[in-house]
C-alpha cells in the first residue's frame, strides 16, 4: 500500500480491514479490497493527461481512508442486525464517487453544475459529466457484480446496487456545491455519499 496511502492511512486501513474481518466476515473484508483496488486502477488510469490538468491525486491521507472506510466498518459491525446490503451499497455508492471523479475529468466537454447547468472546470466538487456519470455507474456496478460472488446476490439485485450507488455519488454531488462554498470538505462529502448508499441500500434492496 506504501505510495497509494501514507503512512497514517496505511495504519487506518489495516484497522478498518480487522474491524471488517473479525466483525463481518472475510466476504466483508474481501468487497474493500476490490473497492480498494479497483480505486488505484481508476486513479491510475490516464494520469499523464490528468498530471497535466493538476488533478492527479497520487498519495492518500488517512482523512480519505477515514471517510471511506469509517461508516462501512460499522455497517459490517452492524450486520448482523441490518444484513450485509447496506455496507455493499455504501462501497457501491463511494466507488461510483471514485471512478465517477477520475473520469469525468477526462470528458472532453466541460461538466455542468448539478444545480445551476451552466459548465464548470474539470475537477469542481458540484460538477456532473456524461462520461463521469457513465464511470460512476460503471464503478458501482463493479461491486454490485463482485457481490453475487461474495455475498450470493442475484443479478438483479447487482442492478439495483449499481444504481443504487449511482444515486449515493450524485447525492455526492449535490453536497460538492455546498463544498465548493466554503461549507464542508471533501471528507465530509464522501461520507455523506456513503451514508445516502447505506440509507438506499437498507430500503430498497432486499
Amino acid at each position: 500500500m506504501k505510495g497509494v496511502l501514507d503512512t497514517k492511512g496505511i495504519f487506518l486501513a489495516i484497522l478498518f480491514g480487522a474491524v471488517l474481518q473479525f466483525s463481518g466476515g472475510t466476504g466483508y473484508l474481501a468487497l474493500m479490497l476490490v473497492f480498494f483496488f479497483l480505486a488505484i486502477i481508476v486513479t491510475k488510469y490516464e494520469y499523464e493527461i490528468k498530471k497535466e490538468m493538476g488533478l492527479y491525486e497520487h498519495e492518500r491521507g488517512w482523512e480519505n481512508v477515514l471517510s471511506n472506510g469509517l461508516l462501512p466498518s460499522a455497517l459490517a459491525a452492524l450486520s448482523p442486525a441490518i444484513g450485509p446490503m447496506p455496507f455493499i451499497a455504501s462501497l457501491a455508492a463511494v466507488s461510483a464517487d471514485k471512478f465517477g471523479s477520475e473520469i469525468g475529468v477526462l470528458d472532453p466537454r466541460d461538466p455542468l453544475s448539478i444545480f445551476s447547468l451552466k459548465p464548470v472546470k474539470p475537477g469542481t466538487s458540484g460538477g456532473m459529466s456524461i462520461l463521469g456519470t457513465i464511470g460512476s455507474l460503471a464503478g458501482a456496478t463493479a461491486i454490485g457484480v463482485s457481490a453475487i460472488f461474495l455475498f450470493g446476490l442475484s443479478p438483479t439485485q447487482a442492478l439495483i446496487v449499481g444504481l443504487v450507488g449511482l444515486a449515493g455519488s450524485i447525492v455526492d454531488t449535490a453536497f460538492g456545491v455546498f463544498e465548493e462554498g466554503g461549507l464542508g470538505t471533501k471528507g465530509t462529502t464522501n461520507f455523506i455519499c456513503s451514508l445516502a448508499g447505506a440509507v438506499l441500500g437498507y430500503y430498497l434492496i432486499s
